[in-house]
């Protein structure tokens, strides 16, 4: 049986589960990407949890159809869904998209929720959104008590390119976590300047081998 728009739509609309998921899985067949957008925006409501995250993934893709389409239903799903995972999802397409305006609702939600999942979404996502307010946030991530929070926000603080952050990355490449080490120095290999260049040459002889190879190919490109 051939994928169409019209069998996918009447799949969506089936009180069977597995019809619609992979109706939506199916969405990813479609050439026609204004059709499929427009589809997704059916099944990123779905009463299903698995289904609603299935869609949400997919808006990176299909977002830049419509931009501002795009981020009502994030913004929507980031903010009212009952699953930290759709959440996290949607925090991740905000970013893909660099939907800049959505900072603010991933900075409140950053403080109201208690799902380090969703935390870690919100930090790694504003490397990539690439919005100058992230600063403050992504330094307070860097004092989170969760790890994999802390690494996003280093990884982050170097996507956004501010080098006031060298300062606060360089007490973490003595980290007893190698990949927080490891974080860090591409991070500073990002941020460039005198201090980070500096630490990158103290990492290039660290006792990890993955983290002294990755300073010593950084210090060959400055």
């Amino acid at each position: 049986m051939s994928v169409t728009p019209d069998s996918i739509k009447q799949m969506l609309s089936s009180d069977d589960l597995g019809d619609r998921l992979r109706a939506v899985n199916q969405i990813r067949e479609l050439e026609d990407t204004q059709v499929a957008f427009e589809l997704i925006q059916t099944a990123v409501n779905d009463r299903n949890a698995r289904v609603r995250y299935s869609a949400i993934s997919q808006m990176d893709t299909l977002g830049g159809q419509n931009l501002e389409t795009a981020l009502t239903v994030l913004r929507d799903r980031l903010i009212n869904d009952p699953e930290p995972d759709v959440q996290a999802a949607a925090a991740d397409c905000l970013g893909a998209l660099k939907l800049t305006e959505s900072f603010d609702d991933l900075q409140q939600l950053y403080h109201n929720t208690s799902e380090w999942l969703v935390k870690f979404s919100i930090v790694a996502t504003l490397g990539e959104l690439g919005e100058p307010r992230s600063f403050d946030l992504l330094t307070e991530a860097l004092t989170s008590d969760n790890g994999l929070v802390q690494t996003a926000a280093i990884g982050s603080l170097g996507d956004l390119g501010d080098s006031q952050a060298v300062p606060l990355l360089i007490p973490y490449a003595k980290n007893p976590d190698w990949q927080i080490r490891y974080r860090v120095v591409q991070a500073l290999s990002r941020l460039g300047g005198t201090e980070a260049h500096a630490t990158l040459e103290a990492l290039a002889s660290d006792e990890i081998e993955a983290v002294a190879k990755e300073a010593k190919n950084s210090l060959k490109s400055v």
